[in-house]
């Protein structure tokens, strides 16, 4: 079994201890967490609590590459020291939540290098597309300013849909679409979910985080709550929303 097929049958991302300082300040603090396969779980937590610092160290970034403490490892292999491209080939995914321009390039060839398993066709193409909202005449335009940006990010998570990636950290995956599409990304991450991928979403929005198996809480670096969806975004709404010193935990929830 080769490529994309053999990731269907591996375990876990496993963290440990993982910390992550800029310029002195602790970003993160010994973050320890396991990621089973075929689930989708979801981040939350208030701006600069550190959900977006994790899912890049863990993609392996410029900037986050090697620049931490603690252990990432993927089906008992340690990762630490790859860069993004190399583990990115082991199956881990990111996507931005501002999607990225290229000049030039068609929305068709971009999906197609995006596609990992096989030739796609353009009937293939137009359903993905299909999938997020988009109809197949954008198969033509291209990935650049021409495009609003609640397109680009309908462009980027059919690119998610063609990975078939093993885990994909989804960063802000609403950003830029509208409440509606509330519907459409819940199927995506269902549909991914059973070809074998585990899905993470970071967002704000209490109508995605409800639409994972399992919830987390990240405030000032540190992981204080995992539980049931449910109970986190309690937790969240009853002490993160109303907080009167923000980014500064004073207890860790286990619900």
């Amino acid at each position: 079994m080769e490529g994309t097929k053999l990731w269907r049958w591996l375990k876990i991302l496993k963290i440990q201890n993982l910390s992550f300082n800029v310029d002195d300040k602790e970003i993160l603090k010994e973050i320890n967490y396991t990621f089973k396969p075929k689930k989708i779980y979801t981040i939350l937590g208030n701006n600069g609590a550190g959900k977006s610092t994790l899912a890049k160290l863990i993609m392996g970034l410029t900037g986050y590459y090697n620049n931490h403490s603690g252990e990432i490892s993927l089906d008992g292999e340690a990762i630490a020291h790859l860069k993004v491209n190399e583990r990115a080939k082991k199956g881990i995914a990111y996507t931005y939540q501002e999607p990225v321009r290229f000049k030039g390039i068609r929305i068709s060839d971009y999906l197609k290098v995006c596609h990992t398993e096989s030739v796609i066709g353009e009937t293939e193409l137009e359903e993905t597309l299909k999938q997020v909202g988009l109809n197949a005449e954008y198969l033509s335009r291209r990935v650049d300013d021409s495009l609003s940006g609640g397109e680009r990010k309908r462009v980027e998570l059919a690119s998610a849909l063609l990975m078939n990636p093993k885990i994909i950290f989804f960063d802000e995956p609403d950003s830029g679409i509208d409440m509606m599409s509330n519907k459409m990304l819940k199927d995506m991450f269902i549909k991914m979910k059973a070809k074998g991928t585990t899905v993470v979403s970071i967002t704000h929005r209490e109508e995605i985080s409800l639409i994972a198996d399992h919830a987390l809480l990240i405030c000032n670096g540190k992981l204080i709550a995992d539980d049931k969806p449910e109970i986190v975004n309690r937790i969240y709404k009853e002490n993160c929303d109303t907080c009167d010193h923000p980014n500064n935990p004073d207890r860790t929830w286990r619900g």
